[in-house]
């Protein structure tokens, strides 16, 4: 037998057991990647406007950089971090409260950090998940939390996100068995892809569900603090009764224009804390310590988040005009930097859209406009703000690019 065939035979079931490598399956992304990569080869001279891309287009803002580079010098800050250094969960603490109103968190028992948001919610199941048990998610969405659970032996149910429900849960929905065996409930707003925010009504109604049917909420609250047009940042934790059901997890990623700095944290009840630790403890050494310093900065400065939002908020302005000009049914969301909105029936003369693959594929191959399609609960199209412009002028230059491109045609909706 030859080396490569018995190791075939060892890959374990979760990631594709004997057929791992083999399978001709194309995911999303990669087929976004390859039709990017075709129309830039066979259109060398127009600009691709890239609106998939969910990553912040700004720096760090330069203390945060300058922190970084003075607290790498320092030879204590070279070991391992383990679970974090006392002033960056200090600084959560206090962001928390300062932004949100989430007052008294204890730093040493109920304050976290995390190599970055998806690290967390990759390891809670391990907590928590046996064979057999369900993790609530909600479609389309984030499914990092539900792979993993899968992976345990857990089985995941989905709750679709639809435009008739403002994009919420319908957690009434789910079986009175579903209830009995859910530990889990994954919950993420300002929403990716979505946008859509929640309010305190629902998320109270979250936590009396909770209570009653014995279930742990993750609040993913990576898009938390970029919000605008009189939408208040809103933490789970600032529910009455939350932190005694769930965690929270804040991300600098998104709010403080660091995605590839790794740094998350995780707040709430300190015993799921503590859980969250253990777990953590046998996955990695914790963040460099530097790192660690910068974003204490960071959470020190809110009104870092503040200028980004107002970006944000402009950018969306403006390219909801411009696709409402078009015909597109596109409204503005309260928060994040997603705009999600439906695909039309087809082109006029042209070519029909069954689904929103098809409509994504089609905006990068013959407009050279990239998109990330969502057919889970609906067919929509994610456009995001994140896309390159320096300053305003530019960011005018490049939406209205867009508007000249997909006025070439007439669609139908």
């Amino acid at each position: 037998m030859s080396e490569e065939s018995y190791i075939q035979q060892l890959f374990a079931e979760r990631i594709g057991g004997v057929q791992f490598g083999k399978e001709d399956v194309i995911y999303k992304f990669e087929k976004i990647k390859r039709a990017k990569a075709a129309a830039k080869e066979a259109h060398p001279d127009v600009e691709l406007i890239d609106m998939g891309v969910g990553e912040p287009d700004w720096m760090a803002d330069d203390g945060v950089i300058e922190t970084l580079c003075e607290e790498a010098n320092e030879w204590e800050n070279r070991g391992y971090a383990d679970n974090g250094i006392f002033e960056f969960k200090e600084a959560a603490a206090n962001y928390m409260e300062e932004v949100y109103g989430v007052e008294g968190l204890d730093p040493e028992t109920e304050v976290n950090h995390s190599i970055g948001s998806k690290p967390a919610l990759a390891m809670i199941p391990s907590a928590f998940i046996n064979p057999g048990d369900i993790t609530i998610m909600t479609t389309p969405g984030y499914p990092v939390m539900g792979t993993h659970t899968e992976w345990l032996g857990g089985e995941v149910v989905n709750l679709p996100l639809l435009k008739e429900n403002n994009f919420l849960p319908q957690l009434d929905s789910l079986t009175d068995d579903q209830k009995e065996r859910a530990k889990l409930l994954y919950l993420n707003y300002p929403n990716n892809p979505t946008g859509a925010v929640t309010n305190e009504e629902f998320l109270k109604d979250v936590v009396a569900f909770a209570k009653e049917n014995n279930i742990i909420v993750i609040y993913d609250a990576a898009y938390a603090a970029l919000t605008f047009d009189g939408y208040e940042p809103l933490s789970f934790l600032s529910i009455p009764g939350a932190k005694e059901v769930g965690i929270e997890i804040q991300s600098l990623s998104k709010a403080f224009n660091m995605t590839g700095w790794r740094m998350a944290f995780i707040a709430g009840n300190p015993l799921l804390v503590n859980a969250f630790v253990t777990v953590k403890d046998n996955n990695d050494s914790g963040q460099f310590k530097a790192i660690q310093h910068a974003c204490t900065y960071a959470l020190n400065h809110p009104e870092i988040t503040e200028k980004t939002a107002e970006k944000y908020s402009r950018k969306h302005d403006i390219l909801v005009a411009a696709l409402q000009d078009i015909g597109f049914e596109a409204t503005k969301p309260q928060g994040s930097f997603y705009l999600y909105v439906s695909i039309p029936k087809g082109v006029k003369g042209g070519p029909k859209f069954e689904t929103a693959e098809d409509f994504a594929q089609y905006l990068i191959k013959e407009h050279l406009i990239s998109t990330v399609p969502w057919d889970d609960a609906g067919s929509f199209v994610r456009f995001s703000v994140t896309f390159i412009a320096d300053g305003e002028e530019e960011e005018k230059r490049v939406i209205e690019e867009i508007k000249n491109r997909l006025s070439r045609v007439e669609f139908e909706f």
